[in-house]
């Protein structure tokens, strides 16, 4: 989502309000009535904004078509087991939704992954744990990234070697060996980098 005015966050976060109170969205009237406009006009101005922008989808032909995206309405959605070959944020990947905002991280979330193994307990990533996720195929040398190699997806310590060719992915327990990734011959890639951990059961 594109940076807002100070003017259109309020109107969003009055939708949501409006929303979240009476299980619909306002009307242009209403808006307007709400933020000083003159006019529903000068409300669906701000709307189109909005939508420009990705903070809404606007639906047309009724006068309360306006829906907020829908990492917005349910949450950040947990990624369960992530099907070989498949898009990570694949439909039939997501196994739930968690009601957290996106900004509670640094840069933001897009979606939260049920870590599997014990390659990471050493930083302190635990198995079922959710690890926030930025969605990003560039990583810095030392970054905890989710990447694809050739259709599995890992969590790992990203490593840069002298090569162009090769990395190294690795794991924070000294049990596990690294991987070493030739990007001549694996299918190789940065779904995202970590940007925090939560805890569940606790």
């Amino acid at each position: 989502m594109h940076k807002l005015t100070s003017r259109q966050e309020e109107i969003l976060e009055y939708i949501k309000h409006y929303l979240q109170d009476a299980g619909f969205p306002p009307t242009r009237m209403e808006i307007a009535q709400a933020m000083g406009f003159k006019s529903p006009n000068a409300a669906e101005e701000h709307l189109r904004a909005l939508a420009r922008k990705g903070a809404i989808e606007m639906l047309p032909g009724t006068s309360r078509g306006i829906r907020l995206p829908i990492s917005e309405q349910l949450g950040l959605p947990i990624i369960g087991q992530v099907a070989a070959g498949s898009p990570i944020l694949a439909e039939e990947c997501i196994a739930d939704y968690c009601d957290l905002p996106p900004d509670l991280f640094s840069p933001r979330a897009d979606y939260l992954l049920t870590v599997k193994g014990t390659s990471m307990v050493d930083i302190g990533i635990y198995e079922d744990d959710l690890l926030a996720v930025h969605k990003t195929n560039q990583a810095n040398d030392g970054d905890i990234v989710v990447a694809r190699i050739n259709d599995e997806v890992t969590v790992k310590r990203f490593e840069k070697c002298r090569s162009k060719y090769r990395i190294n992915l690795i794991a924070e327990n000294k049990e596990f060996a690294p991987i070493e990734v030739d990007l001549r011959r694996d299918d190789f890639v940065i779904e995202g980098i970590s940007v925090g951990v939560i805890r569940r059961g606790v």
